[in-house]
């Protein structure tokens, strides 16, 4: 038998694109919390929402 896993591929895409749009949203890199979100999906989204925005340093 033939399995399709082609919505699961497709599920783990979207949330890597989500947690991309969120990390950007707190002020992080999006493009970096694409590429770990592939590898750590539901992980990501957490560790993402959990932790708070970004908040730039000021210069002396």
């Amino acid at each position: 038998m033939i399995e399709d896993n082609g919505g699961y591929f497709i599920g783990w895409g979207t949330l890597s694109l989500i947690n991309a749009g969120l990390a950007q949203a707190k002020g992080r890199s999006g493009l970096a919390w694409f590429l770990l979100s592939l590898l750590l999906g539901p992980i990501a989204t957490f560790l993402i929402v959990v932790m708070g925005p970004l908040v730039p340093r000021r210069e002396p």
